[in-house]
């Protein structure tokens, strides 16, 4: 390394490293001698055959800063990762450079920042799952909720019966929600039938099954977030700002998404908000910053037990994404499905953790 002078800063709050250093002029006439050799052998100038003009003819139509510019790229590049690799500086993505004003015959100077590798320290995570799990309770479906789903059921069957017979939709929707429970039609033989069921005894016994998965389902995330929440306040996390970006263009991507399958925009969606685009993000950072924790946490915890979706899994669910989005990029779609089927391993082993 021939870097000079050299500074180091970190942004605690950013998780960001920022480099002030100087390259010595030896080094920089190294650089220009290297950048002068390789436009010579691609330079095509009158007269001269393809890499066959000489350097004072290169130097004259090309012009001495331009050529000191391309030999203080050349010389970062060469120089910035070596500097961070012997400070142990592990960054995610390259650095921002900024070069002071060039001057022959003098040396570099040069500042540099980029976000940090984050610093993860875990809790005993098995021992925070474990508790939460602990407190799992059977889940059961009371009489009362059974009855108020076959209500619904039968109040859905008043409303689609209104529409076969030629009632506008929203109508139909008002009327049937106006029906007394003695008005509603029954969930008789003939109908559940038509749903593909044998008998209504049989379609009873799926709808309480059904809400039972229901309230199994509701009751598992309801755990799953607990373990999550409890394993960020527990955890010592430092990461770049950069990844909470990341976060807030995701949700604001599905956002968009959403509102466009209603049939709408985001730009209309701020307006009726009475928001800018500036203050939604705002208002979003506490739950960027959760996600990427979250993220963090859980790519920790996988890379620490080894978990890995099986292959089987990872190449079915691939393929069926190709067939939903054939337009995809199939190397970012193959690392975004495992990355989701390892989060989904990841918390499907915090929920095995036992006392």
């Amino acid at each position: 390394m021939s870097l000079q002078n050299v500074k180091i800063s970190r942004d605690e709050n950013a998780w960001e490293v920022e480099v002030y250093a100087e390259v010595p002029l030896e080094v920089i006439q190294t650089y220009r001698t290297q950048a002068l050799n390789d436009i010579q052998k691609s330079a095509k100038l009158d007269g001269f055959r393809k890499g066959h003009a000489p350097i004072e003819r290169i130097i004259e139509i090309y012009g001495e800063p331009t050529i000191l510019r391309e030999a203080a790229e050349r010389a970062i590049q060469h120089e910035l990762p070596e500097l961070l690799a012997a400070e142990h500086l592990l960054i995610v993505e390259a650095p921002k450079v900024t070069i002071e004003k060039i001057e022959e015959g003098k040396v570099l100077h040069f500042s540099s920042r980029a976000p940090l590798a984050p610093e993860i320290t875990l809790p005993d995570y098995k021992r925070i799952a474990a508790n939460i799990n602990a407190t799992k309770e059977d889940i059961s479906v009371t009489d009362e909720e059974h009855a108020q789903a076959l209500t619904h059921l039968r109040r859905e069957k008043a409303r689609i019966n209104k529409m076969e017979a030629g009632l506008e939709p929203q109508k139909a929707h008002e009327e049937s929600r106006a029906l007394d429970t003695d008005e509603l039609p029954a969930l008789d033989e003939a109908f559940v039938q038509s749903l593909g069921i044998e008998s209504v005894e049989k379609f009873s016994e799926t709808v309480r099954s059904n809400i039972k998965t229901e309230k199994e389902m509701q009751a598992r995330e309801k755990r799953r977030a607990e373990i999550l929440d409890d394993l960020v306040k527990e955890s010592t996390i430092k990461y770049p700002s950069v990844l909470r970006g990341y976060e807030l263009d995701d949700m604001e991507a599905r956002i968009k998404h959403d509102l466009e399958r209603m049939g709408t925009n985001f730009d209309a969606y701020l307006a009726q908000a009475k928001k800018t685009r500036e203050q939604l993000r705002t208002e979003w950072l506490n739950a960027a910053d959760k996600r990427a924790k979250v993220r963090l946490i859980l790519s920790e915890i996988a890379r620490g037990e080894h978990i890995d979706p099986s292959q089987e899994r990872l190449e079915k669910e691939v393929e069926r994404a190709r067939q939903h989005i054939p337009n995809a990029d199939p190397v970012a779609l193959r690392a975004h499905i495992a990355h989701a089927l390892r989060n989904e391993a990841t918390l499907e082993f915090l929920e095995k953790q036992e006392k």
